[in-house]
This record gives structure tokens, C-alpha cells and sequence, in this order.
């Protein structure tokens, strides 16, 4: 049994900061895995708001911004493995971070120059998961799912709670996934508005009230009503959620209430609706305990609750095993999830000859 050692690295849209993960995947007929060490590194203050603003910037500030980020990754890889006194790593799998997801226009760019990272660590890196699923005309997301069915195949459905809420599960064996609203993108947003970086386990939204007149805009916005493979991005929240809460005379805790209530909605229909008893929930919105309180409302005791080592790193482990899929040339993209043309092996190796 031959066993790699990865570390992935994930920057999720709720910037949360930086996931590392160093993990062990090892197959004899079926992948397992194991996350062996695991951080998660805040950003600072200015490199945040560079990150959020990220979309406004011109071109050449984007690259500047893409080399600085890739340099901030490769130092806290290196301290990480230095801390850990790993001596085994195989490669680096990097997920970068988002700045533009525009499937429909085939355009995603995820940046974080991976440059400064092989030269520091001198290991090959996989990264830009994204560009070849949408040029071959998929979504581009969610990637994780391979990752679902491969590793957590005793669940009906694994759902994340990150910047955006995706689930993944299998219909008449095939796997199918897709992003079913914004979460943490939109409530930290608002929390921002009264100075904390988030909602501490929800208790600003649980002293709001539901406004059943917003929560009826959110609740019929199109993109619910399409066809699933579907993906969301930061422009789907500032053309379609923002504007609401933009324009809205209502406070903040009744805003954040409602947006919950939303979410909670959402979510509850898509379990019920494909009756999904068993939900393995990860990502930082499960902390959300009021979140998780309405969700269980709509949709009772189907939802478990991931461990706190996989809630915190469930995306970098699976960026780790989605890059030693592409390391290893096998499939790590699903056509059933993506909409892509065909099933692939996506991502960019970067190596010495490069």
C-alpha cells in the first residue's frame, strides 16, 4: 500500500483565513485518509481588505496582489512544516483565492502565485483547479464533491457551510453537486456593518425579526428555480442580495435574522426534496448555532455535524487529495457535477522545468 503525504491549502470567499493541511491518503481498494497536523492562519487586516477588494483592482494590481499572496503562502507553509518537523511531503496543493468566478463568460481566476512555494519548499505544487473545467464548459465548481463520494461514502449527502452553502450526493449513483445559496459571504458582510469580523454562533440574527417581505425577494431569486449543475459567485451576491440589504430600512440584526431564515429555507428544501436522512455537515457556518437551530427546524435530525478537525479543514484536505489525483494524472472533476463536457483531471502542476 502506497501511502503520499500532501499539504493542501485553501483560502475560502468568507476570508477566513488561510487552511493548511498536511494529510496522508493511502489506497488499497479504496482512498483514506487522514489529516496528520492542520492551521489555519488569519489574515491581517490590510491583506484582507486587499483580498476583498480584489475584484476592483486593474490588472497588473492583481498580479502584484497575486505574487504577494503566493510569497504570505509559501512563509507560512514553511513555519507550518518547520513546527510540525514534517519530513515526509510528497507535494503542495493549492486551491489559491477566488477573485472572479464567471462560468457563464468562461472566466474564473483564482490567484496566489505558487512560484515563491516551490521555490521555498522545492516540492511540486498543483494548482488553478478551476479554468480547464470551464473552458470545457462546466461550472468550475464545486470541486469537492469526487472528494464526497471517494471519502464519505456512508453518507447520503455531505453538505459545507463556508462563504457560500454546497452540497453534493448521489442520484441513481451518480454523483451530482452544486452551491445552494450564500451563507457566510452575506452574514459577515453584515456583521462587518457593526464592527466584528462575524456572528458569534448567531446571536446577532437570533435578537432580529424575519421581514417577510425581504425574505420572499430572496426566496424567489431565479437561480433557485434553475437546473442543477449551478455554481454562485461574489457578482451573483452584489447584483442580486446586496441591492436588499443596500436599500433595506430595517437593522441589522433583522437583516441578518432574515438572511438566516433564507438560508435555513434553502438548505431544508434541497434535503427534504432529494430525502437525504444523513447530512455530514462541515465548513465554519456550522458554528453558527442559530443557523443550525433553523436548519433543523425545516429539515429535523438529518444533519450531523463533522468533527472539529474536519469542519476546520475539510476543504484543504480535499484540495490535498485533488491535487495528488491530478499529480497522479486520474480523474478529480466530475462532468455530472460541473456540466463539463467530459470527466478530467484538472489543475496545473508546477515543477522545476516549468
Amino acid at each position: 500500500m502506497k501511502e503520499n503525504y500532501v499539504i493542501g491549502l485553501m483560502s475560502g470567499t468568507s476570508l477566513d483565513g488561510l487552511d493548511i493541511a498536511y494529510c496522508k491518503f493511502s489506497k488499497t481498494k479504496d482512498w483514506t485518509f487522514e489529516i496528520l497536523k492542520e492551521r489555519t492562519i488569519s489574515y491581517s487586516a490590510g491583506l484582507k481588505d486587499r483580498l476583498r477588494n480584489a475584484p476592483l483592482l486593474s490588472e497588473s494590481q492583481i498580479e502584484t496582489l497575486s505574487h504577494d499572496f503566493g510569497v504570505f503562502m509559501a512563509e507560512q507553509v514553511h513555519v507550518f512544516v518547520n513546527d510540525h518537523k514534517i519530513q515526509r511531503l510528497d507535494l503542495i496543493a493549492s486551491h489559491g483565492h477566488t477573485v472572479f468566478h464567471q462560468p457563464e463568460n468562461r472566466i474564473t481566476l483564482q490567484i496566489g502565485d505558487v512560484k515563491p512555494l516551490f521555490e521555498l519548499m522545492q516540492k511540486p505544487v498543483v494548482y488553478d483547479f478551476r479554468t480547464q473545467d470551464v473552458l470545457l464548459g462546466g461550472q468550475g465548481a464545486p470541486l469537492v464533491p469526487i472528494v464526497d463520494k471517494l471519502m464519505f461514502s456512508e453518507y447520503d449527502a455531505c453538505l459545507n457551510l463556508g462563504g457560500f452553502s454546497n452540497i453534493s450526493f448521489d442520484i441513481d449513483g451518480e454523483r451530482i453537486a452544486f452551491d445552494i445559496c450564500p451563507v457566510n459571504i452575506v452574514l459577515n458582510h453584515l456583521a462587518n456593518k457593526l464592527g466584528l469580523e462575524f456572528d458569534d454562533k448567531g446571536q446577532i440574527a437570533s435578537r432580529g425579526n424575519v421581514d417577510r417581505d425581504l425574505l420572499e425577494e430572496f426566496n424567489t431569486k431565479t437561480y433557485y428555480k434553475e437546473s442543477f449543475p449551478k455554481s454562485l459567485g461574489w457578482e451573483w451576491v452584489k447584483e442580486f442580495i446586496l441591492p436588499h440589504l443596500t436599500d433595506s430600512s430595517l437593522s441589522t440584526e433583522s437583516l441578518m435574522r432574515t438572511f438566516v431564515e433564507h438560508i435555513a429555507i434553502q438548505i431544508s428544501y434541497i434535503i427534504n426534496k432529494h430525502k437525504l436522512k444523513s447530512v455530514l455537515l462541515s465548513g465554519g457556518g456550522v458554528y453558527n448555532e442559530f443557523l443550525l437551530e433553523r436548519i433543523s427546524y425545516f429539515a429535523p435530525n438529518a444533519c450531523t455535524i463533522a468533527n472539529a478537525q474536519l469542519i476546520e479543514s475539510k476543504e484543504a484536505m480535499a484540495f490535498a487529495f485533488l491535487g495528488l489525483l491530478r499529480f497522479k494524472k486520474e480523474i478529480n472533476v466530475l462532468a455530472s457535477v460541473t456540466g463539463s463536457v467530459k470527466n478530467h483531471s484538472s489543475g496545473v502542476v508546477y515543477t522545476e522545468e516549468l
